[in-house]
């Protein structure tokens, strides 16, 4: 009953239980003695006493293993197997051993199974000690302390039998002052694949070996000639760096014969980091990333290691197609994005790894696939769907695991991957214990596969989680460098697995939606996730027309539209959301630095006058292939050009602001509201429209009189100026023909002191008229001349207005 209160969780009180353990040692004295005086049983040969309590509890004392070696012995072989032993009760262990126990031949992979899921020890279930020497003893586990073991045995002392699969069990076994008599208090329990010649026919195994990541990479950009790239942060410097999981998964790889399957967004985020980068800072300020080297240093390793292996391309960023098919497809344009995604993942990989890689496999996660699912795997033109056994299962009841490959209709090949050895390292492998024993079940797994049907040789497939951590790279590169080492198995590529043969007897019927795991579908990406996404591409759209140089816009943003699709936000929703709505709003902040400037009440002063419109482009890049409209909401008050709206063709270079000025026409007095609208050419409105009032005020009669006033001034002042000048032409002549008589008078004077007159030129002015003549020499008479007469070289008055900038003088 102590035992029971001690494994089960039964309670009683502190005085109750030591009332108990006391009646029951006064109560047992004379059994205790009379047994002292039988002969001892040798210890090699006494059967362990298992109390009810002690077979249905975990055991108090753990067992945990550091080491089997080898993991597949052959003849010859010594084991060695190592570990602790851990005593997680109150009480004090004494006479511990540990021994190693070989249990019974598995004939099945579902008898596997079952060994894995028992927890409790099960006399004659889990085999018999092989005792002897190869046990190792301990007087005492104290409570919570581990103390270590190591036990060495010759294959041959394990009494293996046929070529198989063996559960191999760890126990400890010991006694307690409440129990004093020997019982196992805990278990361990492995499989020891044992093939000691050389298969006849050897399973064909393929292993994917993903080099796939979380999204790294922002929408922004430097406003520099490089466009320097700004990441959300420096995770995956520490990934690439020594030991982190991305080295990892290069390194241990490297040596091993797998199909690798990458995702080209990866390679283009270690690639940006080669050069210069930034890292997003809290505040709004970036950071300058330091990890140029590490970034190279992996990028570099990775492009020798592939140029020989077969290279499968995920599309860009690794779209979630369930999500696509399930959420994602009712969205117009959803689709699209998985066709780009495809499209740009092939030259991205041969840019930058220069080996041409495969894009005709699709992934859905965790190889779940229903109808729709194909359909959307297949529609950026893969044709083959790499799915799992638990998702695509046998329904015809084969006694053996068939090959992968098997045509679903419509041209397509479901690869199917082999769910248990798929999934036999996404636990924590960090401890050696979990380690130990994932290594050792996957080969044995591989093993029985291979034993089913001896003589009919299968393609298996496995396809691991998307993103092993590094422990479990190291776990998987250990379980895939014994297998290719071993006797039952050799090394195959995906494409060739995906082209075998397929088992006539393989089902190739895809399961219907329903049977899509809900763990999953909560996983999924929501429908708002797309929705999103699309308003994202349609404000794209709407800003690469104007751009001068729009791929320094298309080329991030689409790709960050990718990546916002990623299946590694997968129970990560709220991240994912986060990541959509930056790129969304850093998006706007661009398309909002081409803008119009707010405008304040315009006021209009007569019927036709002048509006002016101010466009700012605060990019680095010129806007072009814009439209401003501008729009009186009142007509037949106000008309803008010769209607209700005018728009002119706008450019505006990088940094510059242009105003653009509209003619109007007012009809009546009193506010009209205009609204100013940037358009694309193609009709589609850019950016807010701006609206504001413009006071019409008609002209009145006051201000008429003034006006008229104002140009009888003007002719007023201009008929001054001609009287003024003419009147100075008129002196000017007087005083010249003054001049003129005065030096003819004198001539006449010397003629007449030298006794000589001339006729022919003389002169009669009539003092009355003024009127001359000429002599009566019969040549005629010419018209009189006036004082006030302007002179011959005086040009006729032009009657037309003056020139622009005429300077008039007075």
């Amino acid at each position: 009953m102590a035992e029971a209160a001690d494994f089960q969780g039964m309670s009683a009180s502190p005085a109750r239980r030591w009332l108990r353990r006391t009646g029951a040692l006064l109560a047992g004295a004379p059994l205790l003695a009379g047994l002292a005086q039988l002969p001892a049983m040798p210890a090699a040969e006494a059967a362990p006493q298992t109390s009810p309590a002690a077979a249905a509890s975990s055991g108090p004392v753990d067992v945990a293993l550091d080491t089997v070696s080898p993991t597949v012995p052959t003849d010859g072989d010594t084991v060695t197997i190592s570990g602790t032993v851990t005593n997680t009760r109150k009480q004090a262990v004494t006479d511990a051993r540990v021994d190693l126990r070989v249990g019974s031949f598995l004939n099945s992979r579902t008898a596997l199974d079952d060994v894995t899921k028992r927890t409790t020890y099960q006399q004659g279930v889990d085999g018999t000690r092989v005792g002897g020497k190869y046990v190792q003893e301990f007087s005492k586990l104290t409570t919570g302390v581990s103390q270590h073991f190591s036990i060495s045995v010759p294959v041959k002392k394990l009494n293996l039998g046929s070529d198989g699969v063996y559960q191999l069990g760890v126990s400890v076994s010991g006694q307690t002052a409440a129990q004093p008599y020997e019982q196992v208090l805990g278990i361990q329990r492995t499989f020891l694949p044992w093939q000691s010649d050389e298969a006849d026919t050897r399973t064909k195994t393929t292993y994917l070996w993903p080099l796939i990541s979380t999204v790294h990479l922002t929408a922004e950009t430097g406003s520099n000639e490089q466009q320097t790239p700004v990441f959300e942060n420096d995770d995956l410097a520490k990934e690439l760096s020594p030991g982190g999981r991305l080295d990892q998964m290069l390194s241990l790889g490297r040596d091993l014969d797998v199909t690798w399957v990458v995702d080209p967004d990866l390679l283009a985020s270690v690639d940006a980091m080669r050069d210069s980068y930034e890292i997003k800072g809290a505040n709004g300020t970036n950071t300058v990333g330091k990890n140029q080297a590490v970034a190279k240093a992996w990028l570099d390793k990775l492009e020798k290691t592939v140029q020989d292996k077969e290279v499968v391309s995920l599309p860009f960023a690794d779209p979630d197609l369930a999500s696509l098919a399930h959420n994602g497809k009712t969205v117009t344009g959803s689709l699209s994005h998985l066709k780009d995604a495809t499209e740009v993942a092939a030259d991205t990989v041969k840019t930058i790894l220069h080996v041409t890689p495969s894009t005709d496999f699709a992934w859905p996660a965790d190889g779940a696939i229903d109808p729709s699912i194909v359909k959307v795997a297949t529609s950026a033109g893969a044709d083959k769907v790499i799915a799992r056994s638990d998702s695509l299962k046998e329904t015809g009841g084969l006694p053996y695991t068939p090959s992968a490959a098997r045509p679903i209709g419509g041209g397509t090949t479901a690869v199917v991957a082999d769910a248990r050895l798929s999934t036999a390292f996404e636990g924590d492998m960090t401890k050696a214990d979990d380690s130990v024993l994932a290594v050792q079940g996957f080969l044995a797994q591989s093993l029985l596969i291979n034993l089913q049907d001896p003589g009919n040789q299968r393609n298996i497939v496995v396809a691991p989680q998307r993103m092993p951590s590094a422990s479990q790279a190291q776990t998987m590169a250990q379980a895939l460098k014994d297998l290719q080492n071993s006797t039952w198995s050799d090394s195959q590529e995906l494409s060739v697995a995906a082209k075998a043969k397929p088992d006539p007897e393989a089902t190739t019927r895809v399961p219907s939606a329903s049977a899509y795991p809900s763990a999953l579908r909560k996983q999924q990406l929501p429908q708002a996730a797309f929705e999103r996404t699309e308003e994202i591409q349609d404000k794209l759209d709407s800003f690469q027309v104007i751009l001068s140089d729009s791929s320094r816009v298309v080329t991030p943003f689409g790709l960050a539209i990718n990546r916002g699709m990623s299946t590694s936000w997968r129970g990560r929703a709220e991240e994912g959301q986060a990541f959509r709505e930056g790129v969304q709003s850093y998006l706007q902040v661009l398309t909002g630095q081409v803008r119009l400037i707010e405008k304040s009440e315009t006021k209009l002063s007569g019927r036709s006058a002048t509006i002016p419109v101010t466009v700012q482009n605060n990019l680095v890049q010129g806007a072009d292939h814009l439209l401003l409209r501008l729009t009186s909401k009142q007509p037949n008050r106000l008309k803008i050009g010769d209607g209700p709206y005018y728009e002119q063709q706008i450019k505006v270079s990088g940094g510059h602001s242009q105003s653009v000025k509209f003619t109007t026409n007012a009809n009546a007095n009193g506010p009209v509201t205009v609204v100013a609208q940037l358009y694309t050419e193609d009709n589609r409105p850019y950016g807010p429209a701006v609206t504001f009032d413009v006071d019409v005020n008609e002209v009145t009669p006051t201000v008429m009189l003034v006006i008229a006033g104002g140009v009888l001034l003007l002719v007023l002042a201009g008929f001054r100026m001609y009287t003024q000048r003419k009147r100075a032409a008129a002196r000017k002549a007087e005083e010249d023909r003054e001049l003129d008589e005065d030096d003819e008078n004198a001539e006449d004077l010397n003629k007449a002191a030298d006794g000589t007159v001339d006729t022919e030129n003389t002169v009669t002015t009539d003092s009355h008229d003024g009127s001359t003549g000429d002599s009566a020499s019969g040549a005629g008479t010419d018209a009189p001349e006036q004082p006030s007469d302007p002179t011959a070289d005086t040009a006729p008055e032009s009657t037309d207005p003056s020139g622009a900038g005429e300077r008039v003088d007075r």
